[in-house]
């Protein structure tokens, strides 16, 4: 337990600590924003607009009890990512499907969008450290950069599939490559990590989302066509379990400090 803080090291930091279970958690996070932001508005039919509204709504409600909360709550915290990857789901299909905007002037205007929350907030803070983070207003500004950036992601995907004609599998061939080599940057130590992992957040989105497109979408459209429910409940069942055992691993990394 820290003197200051009086919690424990590992959640004095609002966000988590950026490891190899943070990226497979977000991924399976987007997936399961796919997979749930499609069964709102299609396998209900509720349309986008009210898919929308739901999503930011709840989106709204989980993001002040995570930045109210002191410390870190893990579940908490991937709960609020997945309301930012569903209500990010909503927001492109929104923009391009209600809007007509297309995907993309619509990832143009969310790469704007996520630059400009990015230069705020280093003007605010100077700096943007992702992990730790402690203070309010950065948290806030990091939340609004990962809102962009799972509504970029799911933009830039569906860019990907419907504009280029990828399938699905073809898709997150492209965005697993492109993480790949933010990895081998990453440990080279080619590029500043803050830009690193702005890029990772951004395109683990579109990997996490074809991956839910590839499950849910008709066989002839290239996917399995499973039952939206079932495939988001299967994607939650496997990030609960990811998420309590790497939970389980950090407490007893710090115990035996």
């Amino acid at each position: 337990m820290t003197e200051e803080e009086g919690v424990h090291p590992a959640t004095a930091s609002k966000v988590a600590e950026i490891t190899l279970a943070f990226w497979i958690l977000k991924i399976l996070a987007t997936t399961l924003g796919e997979t749930a932001g499609d069964y709102l508005s299609m396998s209900l039919d509720l349309g986008y607009y009210a898919g929308l509204a739901i999503t930011l709504a709840v989106l709204v409600v989980v993001l002040a009890a995570q930045i109210k909360s002191r410390a870190l709550h893990p579940l908490l915290f991937w709960l609020a990512i997945i309301a930012t990857t569903t209500a990010g789901t909503e927001v492109s299909d929104f923009m391009d499907r209600s809007l007509g905007l297309g995907y993309a002037l619509g990832s143009a205007l969310l790469v704007a969008g996520l630059l400009l929350t990015l230069a705020c907030w280093y003007m605010r803070a100077g700096d943007l450290t992702v992990y730790p983070l402690y203070r309010k207003d950065s948290e806030i500004y990091f939340w609004l950069a990962v809102l962009f950036s799972n509504s970029l992601g799911t933009a830039f995907g569906d860019f990907l599939t419907d504009n280029i004609g990828l399938t699905f599998l073809q898709g997150a061939a492209v965005t697993a490559t492109i993480i790949l080599i933010v990895g081998v940057l990453h440990y080279s130590k080619s590029l500043p990590d803050v830009l690193l992992f702005w890029i990772a957040f951004v395109f683990t989105r579109p990997f996490g989302a074809t991956f839910g497109d590839f499950l849910t979408k008709p066989v002839e459209a290239g996917g399995l066509n499973l039952p939206r429910d079932y495939a988001s409940l299967t994607t939650l069942v496997l990030l609960l379990a990811i998420l309590f055992i790497s939970t389980r691993r950090t407490d007893k990394r710090y115990e035996k400090r």
